[in-house]
């Protein structure tokens, strides 16, 4: 998602969980998850979002293109123009033993917070896999 304030700024997500709590620069994302061979990958991204914001992803939607990530996840995305107060986004949780060997399960949110950065930031912030979708992003819209 992406607004047009004084500057372009997009929405990112932190993932929620223990591994990343201490971590930003590097760690923030666009919000994404996977996809099963033979499934529509844009209903797959708008469900995904819906998951990670708890915001119905409605287009038109601009393709990104896919990037493979350095740990080798692909990623396929889109752009959609739109709005939202961060700070009211609630996102699907997940379960992991934590601590590590202590036999309990906890539930952590997959994504624990939101925020809109402008481009220069987001680069910083987000996974630096995602980089060229943010260029794709710029790409476009200067094409427009």
């Amino acid at each position: 998602m992406y607004r047009q304030r004084e500057r372009l700024e997009v929405l990112l997500v932190h993932p929620g969980g223990p591994f990343w709590a201490r971590k930003d620069t590097g760690a923030w994302s666009i919000p994404k998850g996977e996809y099963a061979a033979g499934q529509d990958p844009l209903k797959a991204a708008q469900r995904e979002f819906r998951e990670e914001t708890g915001l119905a992803a409605e287009g038109p939607f601009a393709p990104l293109g896919s990037v493979k990530q350095p740990g080798g996840k692909t990623v396929t995305a889109w752009a959609l123009e739109g709005d939202c107060d961060p700070n009211g986004l609630t996102s699907n949780t997940f379960s992991m033993e934590w601590p590590p060997r202590s036999g309990k399960q906890q539930e952590f949110p997959e994504v624990d917070r939101a925020a809109w950065f402008d481009l220069e930031t987001a680069q910083s912030k987000i996974h630096q896999g995602q980089i060229p979708l943010l260029e794709a992003l710029q790409r476009i819209l200067a094409e427009q």
